[in-house]
């Protein structure tokens, strides 16, 4: 016997996402009980657009990833929170698991997302990737840096069925483009740590991530779309410990002034 449903706050974090704002919230809008739109300084429509779809939008500065979801998550008035990409949809199977997940006991939902790239969704790499999104806001947080970990005290959980689209890259020139600066980010977090450099960081952490995705990750299935994605890891990977290189070198030159 079901229980009586739940309400929902959904999260958004956007900045300049006036291209995909609207996809994301007509996703939700019969689902959803809260939006709550977190903007960090959208210099085009997305605030205008997100509004007239109902939103409720709160500036605040960007920092990082894990603290701007967390801000969104204390504004939320409702107990369930989902945390939602401005690049992302839910597909009428998720909406529909959603619902019963909102009527059951569970804290913790699981969510599968596939990628959209180059014209259609991926079926082998970056498929079926499994996230915390949806959770009873008291039970769950975000930490890190620059890739977020979600910490949870609850293991209520509940693996939810159909898909959350992720439509994350408008070109190869865009992927290109956020590979290298979230590479340099890395780098810059990396060094701040003190994490040491090596020589093989430049050559066989690439080449391993190359082997992961096109192989271990079935990316050669994809044909030319998996040969892409995995030079890609490898290009992040050789960037990062490239800029880290070039960290440590910059703060050998200062000692030396």
């Amino acid at each position: 016997m079901s229980l009586q449903a739940r309400k929902i706050s959904f999260v958004i974090l956007t900045k300049d996402e006036e291209k995909n704002i609207k996809r994301a919230i007509e996703s939700i809008k019969d689902i959803a009980d809260e939006i709550i739109v977190i903007d960090s300084g959208s210099k085009d429509n997305t605030v205008e657009i997100a509004k007239s779809l109902g939103a409720n939008v709160i500036f605040n500065e960007w920092t990082n990833y894990p603290s701007q979801v967390n801000f969104g998550i204390s504004k939320a008035s409702n107990d369930i929170v989902f945390v939602l990409d401005a690049d992302e949809e839910l597909t009428p199977e998720l909406r529909a698991s959603l619902k019963e997940f909102l009527s059951s006991s569970y804290e913790i939902g699981i969510i599968k997302r596939r990628a959209f790239y180059m014209g259609d969704f991926l079926k082998h790499i970056w498929h079926d990737e499994k996230l915390i999104r949806v959770f009873k806001k008291d039970v769950c947080k975000y930490t890190g840096e620059l890739h977020e970990v979600v910490v949870c005290s609850s293991d209520k959980r509940y693996e939810l069925s159909g898909y959350l689209n992720h439509y994350s890259f408008k070109s190869l020139k865009d992927q290109f483009e956020r590979t290298l600066k979230y590479a340099k980010i890395s780098a810059e977090i990396l060094c701040k740590q003190n994490k040491p450099f090596h020589l093989y960081n430049l050559i066989i952490n690439p080449l391993w991530i190359f082997f992961k995705f096109f192989i271990l990750k079935a990316g050669y299935k994809e044909g030319v779309k998996g040969l892409i994605i995995a030079f890609s890891g490898m290009f992040y990977v050789f960037m990062k410990y490239a800029f880290l290189y070039e960290c440590y070198k910059s703060k050998e030159k200062e000692l030396w002034k």
